[in-house]
């Protein structure tokens, strides 16, 4: 029997102990059989064909190769895979010493996040409906107002998608305060500027009611047409389409919103623990990234305005 023959022995050998001992769902296994195939197939390029001849310097070129092609997280899942497998050798005694325990994955590329303009931001909310500045108007569009109000609260707050579908009634504190729910249950109170304000309680009076007429009775802020409780995927099409129609020509979702309030209130000179406070962010390093943002907009607008800054 070949010596490559073997490796795959090897991989089979652990494939079915993930199975039977660890019990791991038939989807995972998959992608553990697929991993390590293709870590086979480069070991096979190389000329390896027994696991002594495999050394931590082939395991790095490895994960070198699949970085020019693959995203650092698949980089990292293949890496994970193959540790595992080195892993289980070892534990087997089928080698002597783990040649891949001390390999790292590619540290993965910080992505600034996307930010529209203040301009922008005003012609999406536009577009989603109508501003509520006469409420004896009976010919507003109730959908209409509560998309607007929906859009408001989410730029005005910076509040994340589930954060704003999970919002109950009982959690609208006052006109100018909400209580939020984030990531492990966090409770937070926010602020609510006085356009959302409006623009909710026009929501609140006008179109609320009418869509609870439709449902079971629900305690939730924003309902659909059938008045249950409105979904996260509703939302992004709610703000996709008013992208659509306010001619952004760029994809908008909620996340946008939430970057663009976390942009605008640092270029308007909020302190960046003031902002980590609003965000919800555990650690004030996740939300430094947006300081980033404003200083690329900060040397632009010298290297534009500033007469000694032009070569």
């Amino acid at each position: 029997m070949a010596s490559q023959d073997n490796l795959e022995l090897l991989v089979d050998r652990y494939l079915r102990h993930l199975s039977l001992e660890r019990g791991l769902a038939k989807n995972t296994l998959a992608a553990y059989n697929r991993d390590l195939g293709e870590y086979l197939v480069f070991l096979g390029q190389q000329g390896i064909d027994s696991i002594d001849e495999i050394s931590e310097l082939t395991i790095e070129a490895f994960v070198e190769q699949a970085a020019l092609t693959k995203k650092s997280s698949s980089v990292a899942r293949l890496l994970a895979g193959v540790r595992g497998w080195h892993k289980y050798l070892l534990i087997e005694g089928v080698i002597g010493s783990d040649n891949a325990h001390k390999v790292q994955p590619p540290k993965a590329a910080k992505r600034l996040p996307k930010a529209i303009s203040v301009n922008q931001v005003l012609a999406l909310l536009s577009a989603a409906g109508p501003e509520p500045f006469d409420e004896s108007n009976s010919q507003l569009d109730p959908i209409g107002l509560r998309d607007r109000a929906l859009l408001e609260l989410l730029y005005a707050t910076g509040a994340r998608v589930s954060e704003v579908t999970n919002l109950d009634i009982d959690d609208l504190i006052d006109p100018t305060m909400i209580r939020l729910f984030g990531k492990g249950s966090k409770e937070r109170v926010v602020p609510v500027g006085r356009y959302a304000q409006r623009a909710l309680q026009s929501y609140l009076v006008r179109t609320r009611p009418l869509l609870m007429a439709k449902g079971k009775g629900t305690p939730s802020v924003f309902l659909n047409q059938r008045g249950s409780r409105l979904s996260r995927q509703s939302v992004w099409q709610i703000i996709g389409d008013a992208a659509d129609a306010a001619n952004l020509g760029l994809e908008v979702s909620p996340h946008t919103l939430r970057h663009s309030f976390a942009t605008h209130l640092l270029e308007g000179g909020a302190d960046v623990r003031v902002v980590q406070e609003l965000l919800g962010h555990s650690s004030v390093a996740t939300t430094q990234i947006y300081t980033l943002v404003t200083v690329d907009s900060l040397r632009e607008t010298y290297a534009m305005a500033h007469p000694r800054a032009r070569r």
